[in-house]
């Protein structure tokens, strides 16, 4: 009887295979939302500053032009950031960027 009793016993052999695959693509995946995380924010950091430096207004006004042409345009603020950027260094801005954000630089002076 107390060998049918230790049958029926696994031993703790710890997480399974098919367990530590999911949690390493689920980390790679969280890596990788990181990564694009902090692309992201140098790109806001760099419109922020081309904004203080060619309108003359505060960062925090910066970002709030930022956050307001995005809204208005509904456009992540990522891809502004990244216009204005480029825009700071020879490229064009769509009419619809280029007119929401001379108003709120208007807002903000």
């Amino acid at each position: 009887m107390a060998s049918s009793a230790f049958r029926s016993r696994e031993p703790d052999v710890g997480p399974r295979v098919d367990d530590l695959v999911q949690e390493v693509a689920q980390l790679r995946a969280e890596n990788e939302q990181l990564h694009r995380a902090v692309a992201s924010h140098a790109v806001v950091d760099q419109a922020i500053g081309v904004l203080v430096m060619m309108a003359r207004i505060s960062p925090e006004d910066g970002f709030t032009v930022l956050r307001e042409v995005s809204q208005h345009t509904n456009t992540k603020l990522s891809s502004i950031a990244e216009q204005v950027v480029k825009h700071a260094q020879g490229a064009g801005l769509p009419e619809t960027v280029l007119s929401e954000l001379q108003a709120a630089l208007v807002r903000r002076q």
